[in-house]
């Protein structure tokens, strides 16, 4: 279905090629992951099964690309719309019609299909992806998850042979990653479709894949069997990390067969020491009886909670459960909220916006909305105007927390890390005692994952209280001190995070499952106790 022969592809201007003299062949009903460190060259390769490398992006393109026996340089992207069905990183800036439903029958109208045929292929898109809830919800109404989930439901009502997915349950909760991708693997197994996806979270994914086609940060690729690409690979899930440690063969991908191979681990392990958690300060934002409702849909239900300083706080839930609509509130956002909010001690909602930054940063699911200047240094110029910094105060920042940025680069043409980094620093540099992350691991290897940990460890050690609404459960379990589970706008579960995650079958994370009733976290906690 899909062949690489020698291709080579640099973008205009760029010191090296993306990609190098690379040979990939992909057959029918075959579900390929592709595996890499950010900026490696996994969208690129994605980008060129579709067309859109060359034709869109420029470029120099070498060797030959063939997508079900047709070459890709021969034929605009358009004509292989009802071949090859893609969903990129940012599913929602592809939507084009009003509503769920609409959105769906859009592709088929354009391929010229048969009404009663789109009818059809509509429903069964609502029922294999689960959103039939959703069909008449405005598409400018959905949650980043539920944008994800319509965003493939559309693609697959075009009936495409191929299915090319760039980060598919990144803006997923577990139990709906869990749903998309059971979904996927049916379609292949079932009806043979074939499937390139690229995906940070691999810990989801990798177990359900047939290869693995591995970049090397040069343009290269290996591809091959999913245990054996996963021994050497720079990136890799936790139950990997741990079966790499654990020396385990052979190499278990799946929570299951690691649980098979962990007993005498368990052994050795025992119990953890009781962790000392950190002694939280004042209150900095308080929370009471706090209601949002959009119509009939209820976001937030009398929710009341307290946040410290040197507290970090992960909240969790399904997608839309209200996570985003919280943290909107608690930043001062603009809405129909009732209830009392302070952070503080004062309303965020009444406070001028110099005011404002100065007690309370949001850095949203996309970090870009907050960037909008043609280079680094300039974003960082411009955010000491704004915030009436002294010159150099937020480039100062960003130095603190990743050094070494490029100031001369775009910032849409940094890597994500450096991004979510930069979006940070603009709003770290008025020293905001409350800091509030929506999504924040969302493309991010588990490199930049680890540095952002560390981020949030010195942040909180400095006094700043910390509200993260992620589905990461991998992030809850390195750094977070307080887990609160919110559903259909109820808090349902707040106290220690260890405790929560710990007991809960949706959000624990990978080595508490393989481990339990063994109640450890993370490899690092693993891998310090054998070292003691």
């Amino acid at each position: 279905m899909i062949e690489l022969e020698q291709v080579s592809f640099r973008y205009p201007d760029a010191p090296r090629a993306a990609l190098d003299h690379v040979d990939l062949a992909i057959g029918e009903g075959e579900l390929c992951l592709v595996v890499g460190e950010t900026g490696s060259g996994k969208s690129t390769l994605l980008s060129a099964v579709n067309g859109l490398v060359p034709h869109f992006t420029g470029g120099t393109l070498h060797g030959n690309i063939r997508v079900d026996g047709r070459t890709t340089t021969g034929v605009p992207p358009r004509e292989l719309a009802a071949t090859v069905g893609v969903v990129g990183q940012d599913p929602a800036a592809g939507f084009v019609a009003d509503t769920v439903e609409d959105e769906l029958a859009y592709v088929m109208e354009n391929l010229g299909i048969e009404p009663t045929v789109m009818r059809r292929r509509v429903e069964d898109a609502l029922d294999l992806l689960g959103i039939a809830p959703l069909r008449n919800r405005a598409v400018g109404t959905l949650s980043s998850g539920e944008a994800q989930r319509v965003a493939i439901a559309s693609v697959l009502t075009a009936a495409p042979r191929i299915l090319v997915l760039d980060e598919p349950t990144s803006a997923l909760d577990p139990g709906a990653a869990e749903d998309i991708l059971a979904a996927l693997t049916r379609l292949v197994h079932d009806l043979g479709l074939t499937i390139l996806a690229a995906e940070h979270r691999l810990e989801r994914i990798v177990q359900y894949a047939d290869r693995v086609a591995m970049l090397d940060g040069h343009g290269r690729v290996s591809i091959g069997d999913p245990a054996m690409q996963m021994r050497t690979s720079p990136v890799a899930p936790p139950v990997v990390e741990l079966g790499r440690l654990a020396r385990w063969d052979p190499l278990p991908l799946s929570i299951r067969d690691a649980r098979r191979a962990a007993e005498p681990l368990r052994g050795r392990l025992g119990d953890p020491r009781p962790v000392l958690a950190r002694s939280p300060g004042e209150v900095v934002a308080s929370i009471r009886n706090v209601r949002c409702v959009y119509g009939p849909t209820v976001a937030l239900r009398d929710v009341d909670l307290d946040v410290r300083e040197g507290e970090v706080v992960a909240l969790m839930g399904r997608n839309g459960a209200g996570k985003s609509t919280l943290l909107r509130a608690i930043a001062g956002g603009r809405g129909p909220f009732t209830g009392t909010i302070t952070v503080g001690g004062s309303d965020p909602r009444q406070l001028k916006p110099r005011d404002l930054i100065a007690r309370v940063g949001l850095v949203p699911s996309d970090p870009s909305a907050l960037l909008y200047e043609q280079t680094v240094r300039a974003e960082c110029d411009i955010a000491d105007k704004e915030h009436g910094l002294d010159a150099g105060t937020t480039r100062a920042t960003l130095d603190a927390i990743q050094p070494g940025i490029d100031q001369t680069h775009h910032p849409r043409d940094i890597s994500e890390g450096e991004r979510l980094a930069l979006a940070l620093a603009v709003v770290l540099a008025p020293g905001p005692r409350l800091v509030l992350l929506d999504e924040p691991t969302r493309g991010l290897d588990y490199s930049a994952k680890a540095r952002l940990g560390e981020i949030l460890r010195r942040l909180a050690s400095e006094g700043h209280g910390i509200v993260l609404a992620t589905h990461d459960v991998e992030l809850v379990a390195s750094v977070a001190d307080r887990g609160i589970v919110l559903a259909d706008g109820e808090v349902v579960s707040d106290g220690p995070a260890r405790e929560v995650v710990v007991h809960s079958p949706v959000f624990a994370p990978q080595v508490a499952k393989i481990l339990a009733p063994r109640e450890w976290l993370t490899v690092e906690e693993v891998t310090q106790a054998l070292a003691g």
